[in-house]
């Protein structure tokens, strides 16, 4: 019998572990890669081409929104199942229209997952009913005018988020330039851009501003602080 692959997605060890257990306790189903972060899901996608990824949110470096966004780009036959700590309208719909077939909160049991992976992997969508009950409550409430909307209205592109992450997370434009490929000079430009754009003009502002939009979750935020170097 040809197994489903999968590859795993979340930064927090034991989690993963726990999770690749559940999974592979299921004979129709094959765990073929692990990665830390949304850069290495990145990656992986590319070499392992796994048909589901089961994909974490709050991520260092690149969070699941971005890596989803651009591992779809790459190869759109792939599905995304994302797994998060939570349900609220706006991530799930920021996950939806990034291209994610399935959402399901931490808190679902191993068989759920497994029967999500299965679901996605006969071609159609998994969400879990509280997911999809404050989905379907925040687009009535959108519908009325009031909710599902973002915590800014400038919108921001892929790359400018991706930049926006890294500088919340506490990196400096030396480890930027080298994680995104781009020169100093480069990164220094288009963070004057952000500031510009969103009339933040500090790094704590833009900390504020990426946590208050999802792109990083405070703990994530902190955790990365620490160990920052200065510039």
């Amino acid at each position: 019998m040809k197994r489903i692959t999968v590859l795993l997605v979340e930064d927090h060890t034991l989690v993963r572990q726990g999770l690749r257990l559940l999974i592979e306790a299921d004979d129709d189903i094959e765990i073929v890669g692990e990665a830390k972060t949304g850069r290495e899901a990145v990656k992986m996608n590319r070499e392992l081409r796994p048909e589901i990824i089961v994909m974490d949110i709050a991520m260092p470096r690149l969070n699941g929104l971005q890596a989803t966004r651009q591992i779809l780009k790459a190869f759109p036959a792939t599905k995304v199942l994302i797994l998060s700590a939570h349900s609220d309208p706006e991530y799930v719909e920021q996950v939806v229209k990034a291209g994610a077939l399935g959402y399901l909160i931490k808190q679902s049991s191993g068989e759920v997952v497994a029967k999500a992976i299965r679901e996605l992997h006969n071609g159609k969508t998994f969400f879990t009913h509280a997911v999809a009950k404050r989905l379907k409550d925040g687009y009535q409430k959108s519908s009325d005018g009031i909710g599902l909307q973002r915590k800014s209205s400038t919108e921001l592109t892929s790359r400018e988020e991706e930049l926006l992450q890294l500088i919340a997370e506490g990196h400096v434009n030396k480890q930027i330039a080298s994680e995104l490929g781009i020169s100093i000079k480069t990164v220094e430009k288009h963070r004057q851009h952000l500031m510009e754009k969103l009339n933040i003009h500090d790094i704590a502002g833009l900390t504020r501003f990426a946590i208050a939009s999802g792109i990083i979750e405070s703990s994530v935020q902190s955790t990365i602080g620490e160990d920052a170097p200065s510039k």
